[in-house]
């Protein structure tokens, strides 16, 4: 009989966003179950959250240390089969590394880490130790994301000729980090790293295009802004981006769109047509062949055909489906593919389709390029 993943969290404490959002999402499809956690670096707001999540005392730590350390050595029943990470950059690595090393898999929060060179180290551990890595770029979950991926391959749009993907929001618009924890470490680049915007949002944009439309980079020109005063990392940002086979991209990300919400869209091209998806209104996709009527697709009928797509599905059509569903599906594919390794069985191909430690190397591979290419007056840097 298959049993529920067991999950252990690191961060998302009083006053965290994506903490909250990755256990409303685990919890989703009942696959698994939290067991323990050190929700906060203060022992006191660790204890409150973990209480507050009816967790027993002796499963809520003061660290990551004592957490990875006690759950290695609680019988394979007991302890946590993988650790989600959801603290800010600047810990992402070290636990992650410590739970690979002793044995555990391990879902992280995007970008995968602080730097580039974090990032390679933890692929090659992810290698040696022979444990899963789930990374969490929420979009590639969404079921019409998964449609559109699927029509790029079968060939509907032909040939690939220019993407278009936006992420405007609005709440960085003011110098809000006194006041506002989530911004605080944003703009901090002992917390952040080297980008502001561009590796908290625009790592999105870079993997939705790179997902759906399967094309690899070779160069790209950026220009990064920081408009309000005295902020020290980027705001705002463009990338022009050069693929393989002669696509071209623009992407554009900024927080300082005043007013704006979550804005993220993208729209595809090719010799045969184009695909049109907002992330606002992620129910709908808008098919355009080159010489035919525009086709629109909805979640959950008889338009959307891909089996990934219907694989991510839970309700018949007319029955939204948003960002905690998408959510979800990154860890219902993990939790089954868990379970599958667990019965020394093959995992299913949708199973395994979630962002991985290669997705989160590429990410930082976007951040390191675009800062470089800003610093260079957006000169033109080769994808390395």
């Amino acid at each position: 009989m298959k049993k529920k993943i067991k999950m252990g969290m690191l961060g998302g404490g009083p006053g965290s966003f994506i903490g909250p959002v990755h256990r409303m999402a685990a919890n989703l499809d009942g696959l698994i179950e939290l067991v323990c956690g050190c929700f906060s670096s203060n022992p006191e707001k660790s204890l409150q959250t973990g209480k507050e999540l009816c967790l027993p005392e002796n499963r809520i730590y003061t660290s990551y240390l004592e957490m990875i350390e006690k759950e290695a050595q609680l019988p394979a029943e007991e302890r946590m089969d993988f650790l989600s990470i959801v603290t800010p950059n600047h810990v992402h690595y070290a636990p992650a590394a410590m739970a690979l090393e002793a044995g555990f898999n391990v879902a992280l929060d995007k970008p995968i880490t602080f730097s580039l060179e974090e990032a390679k180290s933890l692929a090659e551990i992810v290698e040696r130790t022979g444990k899963r890595l789930l990374l969490t770029h929420t979009y590639s979950g969404y079921p019409l994301v998964k449609e559109a991926r699927f029509r790029v391959q079968r060939g509907d749009l032909g040939k690939i000729r220019r993407v278009y993907v936006e992420y405007p929001q609005g709440w960085l618009s003011t110098d809000c980090a006194a006041v506002n924890k989530q911004a605080a470490w944003r703009v901090d680049p002992t917390r952040s790293g080297k980008a502001g915007c561009m590796g908290d949002i625009g790592t999105h944009a870079f993997h939705l295009a790179n997902y759906i439309t399967g094309l690899k980079p070779v160069e790209l020109c950026a220009e990064l802004n920081s408009f309000v005063p005295d902020r020290l990392l980027d705001d705002d940002g463009t990338v022009f981006i050069r693929y393989e086979g002669g696509a071209r991209c623009l992407l554009s990300a900024s927080q300082v769109c005043a007013g704006v919400e979550n804005g993220l869209n993208i729209r595809i091209y090719g010799e045969k047509g184009g695909l049109e998806w907002r992330q606002d209104s992620p129910n709908t996709m808008i098919f355009r062949p080159v010489d035919g009527a525009a086709e629109m697709i909805r979640t959950s009928t008889p338009s959307m055909v891909s089996p990934a797509a219907l694989h991510n599905s839970r309700v018949p059509g007319g029955h939204p489906e948003g960002f905690i569903e998408a959510f979800a599906n990154l860890y219902r594919n993990f939790a089954l593919t868990l379970q599958a390794d667990a019965a020394k069985e093959t995992p299913c191909e949708c199973c395994t389709d979630f962002p991985s430690v290669q997705d989160g190397i590429e990410g930082m591979q976007f951040v390191d390029a675009v800062v470089s290419s800003s610093a260079q007056n957006a000169a033109w840097v080769k994808w390395d």
